[in-house]
């Protein structure tokens, strides 16, 4: 009975060794998977900011004005978000956004500004906000996908 009882638990230690890596492996994969979709939505509020800070047709004379620009991606941001009525904490949100939205400005449009620049200001906001709220400002683009009952007819 000694044999068989060495097998038995070598046995159930290979087993913890395959449980406890695969909650580490599971661990890591939802750390991967969070990182992936924080950096895709960055790159996608950058690029509608972007885009809203771009001249438009018509505009003129204020095609080159810094302050609209500013303006069109501050309302951008909020339609991004569905916030259309104030509070404190969206202007002060809004108060620490806005210098990575000159600084994407200065880059992107003006080219007197740095990418390095951009990614620092974001990476303050993004510091700040956690501090902050506690959660990731990336957390607010989180669209939960609503269970669907299966019917069979």
């Amino acid at each position: 009975m000694k044999y068989l009882e060495a097998l038995q638990e070598r046995a159930e230690s290979a087993q913890a060794v395959e449980t406890l890596y695969r909650h580490e492996a599971a661990a890591r994969i939802a750390s991967l998977e969070q990182e992936r979709a924080f950096a895709f939505r960055r790159l996608n509020l950058m690029r509608t900011l972007a885009a809203a800070m771009r001249p438009q047709a018509g505009d003129g004379e204020w095609q080159h004005d810094n302050e609209i620009a500013v303006a069109r991606a501050i309302a951008a941001l909020l339609a991004k978000l569905g916030w259309s009525s104030d509070s404190d904490a969206r202007d002060a949100m809004l108060d620490n956004f806005t210098p990575v939205i000159v600084a994407l400005h200065r880059a992107e449009l003006i080219g007197s500004g740095t990418v390095e620049e951009v990614g620092e200001a974001l990476a303050r906001f993004e510091a700040w906000y956690a501090a902050t709220f506690s959660v990731s400002f990336w957390m607010l683009f989180e669209n939960p996908i609503p269970d669907t009952p299966r019917v069979d007819f």
